[in-house]
């Protein structure tokens, strides 16, 4: 085997290991005037939120739901239940699935000038210069937190990682670790749920 043989396989098992190392990251921003101490239980906004066109297409409802399934049990984590049927919901839960094709702002873009020449040169002047773009599919999972009164927001979160694309328990186990990463950023302990009161003997 040559050198310039194992250069491909090298590459792909150093890009292979880079992704299994990357720890999710959760990026989070709140108002400081209010407090998601005041969401004693919640309910989900009627549909994903920013839902973009021709996402009836292309996107999975039943990621749509793998996801609402981790963040119901990452509220239910901090104490914060869904409301009771019927019952107004102190707070609303939107979130987020998706991705698009980002380019690379690195990459220098095909590019071209035309213009007049330098001092004493009659006629035109320009220059071609071109690079082939590199695109790269971008994916972000985003959970908000509104107060349901108000419509304030309260909390923001979101990771980049693309989970359109996975299925079945590949889907289910990804974004379980995309949401476990957003609620360890979650404001406080969230509200603990009341003791029961105590049987009067």
């Amino acid at each position: 085997m040559t050198i310039r043989s194992s250069i491909p396989g090298f590459a792909v098992a150093t890009a292979a290991l880079l992704l299994a190392g990357c720890a999710l990251e959760a990026q989070t921003d709140s108002d400081p005037r209010a407090s998601v101490a005041a969401c004693h239980n919640y309910a989900f906004a009627e549909a994903a939120e920013t839902r973009p066109e021709g996402a009836t297409a292309f996107g999975n409802p039943l990621n749509e739901k793998r996801l609402r399934d981790a963040i119901a049990g990452g509220l239910a984590a901090h104490g914060v239940p869904a409301v009771a049927e019927g019952a107004t919901a102190d707070c609303v839960v939107g979130y987020a699935i998706g991705s698009r094709l980002a380019p690379d702002p690195a990459a220098p873009r095909f590019s071209w000038g035309l213009g007049w020449g330098g001092w004493g040169h009659r006629g035109m002047g320009g220059s071609l210069a071109w690079q082939v773009p590199y695109d790269y599919r971008e994916g972000r999972v985003t959970v908000n937190l509104y107060d349901s009164r108000s419509h304030q927001a309260l909390w923001h979160a979101f990771v980049d990682a693309d989970v359109t694309g996975l299925t079945g328990a590949d889907a289910e186990q990804r974004i379980k670790a995309v949401v476990d990463a957003i609620f360890k950023k979650f404001p406080g302990g969230g509200v603990a749920a009341a003791p029961a009161p105590a049987i009067k003997s």
